[in-house]
């Protein structure tokens, strides 16, 4: 089954939104960001999560932040999971003191032999919590929530090795079809649930909706 997480949130009501439709993981970012948030307020969103039964995994999103710091925040927070955004390397996901999703961005000239060899490297280096790639779209000068997409193609070859989350430019008009053809770990969206650059609703409940019935097909 593919799991899905709504990335970005900033509100508790769109965290208790994305945790009624089904999230399996809600995203907040603590990286520089429209969509950042303080540690207060990602405490707040974690503590209204946590009382949910079953609940999403909350996992806080960092860019080239102090291992030291990251640890801080995640304890401070009550974080689940944190996700390593930046140019963080396979060392510093050994830090960690949570689970690691540790994004992989793509670029045009990645290919499905550089991008399995090199989650292969982060995967021997074993993290003693759990680790989980994800694969975003590589732009200049930005780390996630671009609304960009990156080689489907590319995308089927490495899920179909490796459990990996999807991310970049996903829809809920375009989230069933890379479901259907890559069958990821999971898969991962910030703008393609927004309107004018705030969560919607309606939209959180169709992305995950999507996912849910390709789910059941597959």
């Amino acid at each position: 089954m593919t799991r899905v997480k709504i990335c970005g949130i900033k509100e508790v009501a769109h965290a208790l939104v994305a945790a009624e439709a089904g999230a399996d993981f809600l995203g907040v970012v603590f990286a520089r960001s429209p969509r950042q948030v303080s540690p207060e307020r990602a405490r707040e969103i974690v503590e209204a999560v946590c009382r949910l039964r079953p609940r999403p995994v909350v996992v806080g999103v960092f860019v080239n932040m102090p291992a030291r710091e990251v640890n801080r925040i995640a304890s401070y927070c009550g974080l689940d999971w944190v996700q390593l955004s930046g140019d963080e390397d396979w060392s510093y996901c050994r830090e960690m003191e949570r689970p690691v999703i540790k994004t992989v961005h793509i670029s045009t000239t990645s290919t499905a032999t550089d991008v399995p060899r090199e989650i292969q490297i982060g995967c021997g280096m074993t993290h003693r919590n759990g680790l989980v790639c994800l694969l975003d779209t590589q732009v200049r000068d930005a780390y996630g929530g671009t609304g960009e997409t990156f080689d489907w193609q590319l995308a089927e070859e490495v899920a179909a090795w490796f459990p990996v989350i999807i991310a970049g430019g996903l829809t809920p008009g375009n989230v069933g079809a890379l479901v259907r053809r890559a069958r990821p770990w999971g898969v991962d969206v910030s703008s393609g649930v927004e309107t004018d650059g705030c969560k919607d609703a309606a939209k959180i409940w169709a992305f995950i909706r999507a996912v849910r019935e390709i789910n059941k097909k597959l």
